[in-house]
């Protein structure tokens, strides 16, 4: 079982695992899609068992599947980082660096990324943006090495470096009858339309944290999916909102938004570095962490 598995057969199956389509996976791999079935279908033969389940057009992953994505993920990535590896050693970097980031953290990462280009111009970038849960799902899975979130993960596997910090402020639009005022009391925000991130959001539960700390509630009148919603809701005076001083650097700017002056405020988090903790990285990865790690607290510092 496995002996004949070529790493071309791996990284066929890892594509069309991914996209849960052979005719993208072809696309992605500048291959026909009958050539992506019959490298699925050697696959499948040496293993023994079938990967996928097919329903129609519909393709789902079966438990081995599952598990042979898992490893094919390490191998490729080992495979990846010996030639990282070895590229080093001739003085220079190249290859992709894959960085998984939360959602307020695309807003930074780009000055991180070009930050890292000064120093090593030859490596190309992927940018992956998701939901704290499937960041960290992409971490277990193999499928990213490095990313950036807010609140260190519980899981034991999972080590989080702490790089720079993580403002949060309450929001306006710059006609707000509290814009302007200084120390605002919470108590004065009680009645103020709210204007709450979605059910799940890691700024959410921040808020909801801070309320409890205060020993009260808000008037919780909207909710939007996103940061951009939020911005725009407020801009156009639907309310004020709880948001990440990240999110509204541009606005903040162009006088579109106020940060109000309320007590005890802004609040802030850390960023951490996140990589999985039984991994040695090496090559890009290892450049990166140790750029993020020196450099990352001033390129990513934001106005509040």
């Amino acid at each position: 079982m496995l002996k004949n598995v070529t790493t071309r057969q791996l990284r066929v199956f890892e594509v069309a695992a991914a996209s849960l389509s052979f005719s993208r996976a072809a696309e992605q791999l500048f291959l026909t899609q009958p050539a992506v079935s019959m490298q699925i279908k050697l696959l499948e033969e040496d293993v023994g068992t079938s990967l996928f389940l097919r329903e129609g057009k519909r393709l789902t992953l079966t438990e081995a599947g599952r598990e042979l994505l898992r490893h094919a993920r390490i191998i490729l990535g080992q495979i990846r980082e010996a030639g990282e590896a070895l590229t080093t050693l001739g003085g220079s970097l190249r290859g992709q660096l894959h960085l998984g980031v939360v959602s307020p953290a695309h807003y930074f990462a780009p000055a991180l990324l070009a930050g890292f280009r000064e120093r090593y111009p030859d490596v190309t970038f992927k940018l992956s943006e998701a939901s704290r849960e499937t960041i960290l799902a992409m971490l277990n899975d193999y499928e990213i090495e490095l990313a950036i979130a807010g609140y260190p993960p519980s899981e034991a596997e999972i080590e989080a470096e702490q790089f720079a910090t993580h403002p949060h402020c309450i929001v306006a639009a710059p006609d707000h009858p509290l814009a302007g005022r200084r120390k605002i009391r919470w108590e004065s925000l009680r009645d103020e339309p709210f204007i709450y991130r979605e059910l799940g959001s890691a700024t959410r539960q921040f808020l909801e944290h801070l309320l409890q700390s205060q020993a009260m509630q808000v008037r919780a009148t909207m909710e939007f999916s996103g940061n951009e919603s939020v911005k725009q809701a407020v801009m156009c005076g639907l309310g004020i909102s709880f948001l990440s001083a990240h999110c509204f650097q541009v606005e903040l700017a162009a006088g579109r938004l106020v940060v109000l002056d309320v007590e005890g405020m802004p609040k802030t988090l850390d960023w951490h570095l996140l990589h999985r903790r039984e991994r040695t990285l090496a090559g890009i990865n290892a450049a990166f962490r140790e750029f993020v790690l020196s450099e990352g607290r001033e390129l990513v510092r934001c106005v509040v």
